[in-house]
């Protein structure tokens, strides 16, 4: 049972207006919040403002708009600091998203410090954006690339971590979060037995940091990455974290404006953090709208919200119980609100195409992370993932939209 009242649940679901809509003529019912979530009125607010009255470019300009953008672009940097816990403004850098903080540091950080005969270790459970980086960088520098081993339960094997974190293991890179199974990974034990074979750690955050508060100085992570899109902010915005001394030390991901001190033909030095990394005009409502996203859940009491997501998981596994035919991808002990299953003798693809048309909105496929779906032997899964502005009565919904589809399927 849910702890959050139903006036609660209502006046929350009243500031996401795409939740009030049709989808083949019938009420939406939106459990695809894994690939990205709705938006409240916060954020579309902010960002109609920032385009009707603020418009400019940031840093540098001799003008009231450019004062003002500036204002709030760096007052967003200091919102995520404090949304993170980070120790100063400038350890948050501006990026796309998540894809593009892990190839910075791939870019950056790896190729300064990954030579030949080192090694990088991922989980068996990454999405493709926290594999394909790091393939690139071995190929290019001689290293090696090895997968912490997933449990047929779908969490981590840290027994066989242990093992294969030696000395020549330099950078360890797991999912806070795993997309594709719910599973939450223990980061801070990770994050310490890493340090203590001196090895560093990059942590992707972008399906953490929606379900509960983010510290990265008590985790004591080397990196952390998010999406803004999956926050409830736009999408084209993101956040690498990264501790001041390693950004420091790494050489510039892109050249251009802005991430540059001084430019001749002679020599061209780079500016501090973190706009060393921050080359060309940014997102500038992005950040913004990242900023809007933050301040309004800071509104909510998080710790409900939380609570509110586990009752909408154990009531979908109640449900998945009750009816049959359906094979649960990923069963850790701690798992956020996602929901990845088959259902038996269907491929999910039909699944997915049978609940749209009901208005359910999941996800299917192998949600690009290809190795753990190979481990599971199934060519993809049909995802259902929730969040705080979902209901038990649209969990309730997506069983019935089941045994329909199961009436045309099987």
């Amino acid at each position: 049972m849910s702890n959050l009242s139903a006036d609660v649940l209502n006046s929350i679901r009243e500031q996401f207006p795409a939740l009030h809509q049709e989808v083949n003529c019938k009420p939406l019912i939106y459990l695809d919040n894994g690939a990205t979530t709705q938006k409240p009125k916060a954020v579309i607010d902010a960002l109609q403002r920032y385009y009707e009255h603020d418009n400019s470019n940031v840093h540098r300009g001799a003008h009231t708009l450019s004062d003002r953008a500036t204002e709030q672009f760096e007052n967003a940097r200091k919102t995520v600091q404090a949304f993170l816990n980070a120790a100063k403004a400038e350890e948050i850098v501006w990026t796309r998203g998540t894809t593009e903080a892990i190839n910075l540091v791939a870019s950056t950080w790896g190729r300064a410090n990954i030579q030949s005969g080192d090694r990088i270790l991922v989980s068996g459970m990454e999405h493709h954006s926290n594999i394909v980086p790091w393939q690139m960088l071995c190929e290019q520098s001689g290293a090696e690339l090895l997968p912490i081993p997933v449990l047929d339960n779908g969490e981590l094997d840290m027994a066989a971590f242990a093992e294969l974190l030696t000395p020549a293991v330099k950078l360890v890179s797991v999912v806070h979060v795993s997309n594709a199974l719910g599973t939450i990974n223990p980061v801070a034990e990770i994050i310490s037995q890493a340090h203590a074979m001196g090895a560093k750690v990059m942590v992707d955050g972008a399906q953490a940091v929606a379900h509960w508060d983010i510290d990265v100085q008590a985790l004591d992570a080397d990196f952390y990455a998010f999406s803004g899109h999956k926050l409830f902010g736009p999408t084209g915005i993101g956040v690498l974290y990264g501790k001041e001394a390693l950004l420091n030390a790494m050489p510039p991901y892109q050249g251009g404006g802005e991430m540059i001190e001084h430019v001749s033909f002679t020599k061209t030095t780079y500016n501090g953090l973190p706009y060393k990394f921050e080359a060309g005009t940014p997102n500038i409502a992005g950040a913004i709208g990242l900023a809007a996203a933050i301040d309004y859940l800071n509104t909510l009491d998080r710790a409900a919200l939380a609570a509110h997501e586990d009752a909408l998981l154990a009531r979908a596994n109640e449900l998945a119980a009750e009816i049959g035919g359906i094979r649960i991808i990923g069963n850790a002990a701690k798992k956020a609100s996602v929901f990845s299953f088959i259902l038996e003798g269907a491929h999910p693809a039909d699944v997915g195409t049978l609940l749209d048309q009901q208005g359910i909105a999941v996800r299917t496929g192998h949600h690009c992370a290809m190795p753990v779906m190979e481990q599971f032997k199934v060519p993809g899964t049909v995802r259902a993932s929730f969040t705080f502005y979902n209901t038990l009565d649209e969990v309730d919904a997506l069983f019935k939209g089941l045994e329909k589809a199961k009436m045309f399927l099987l």
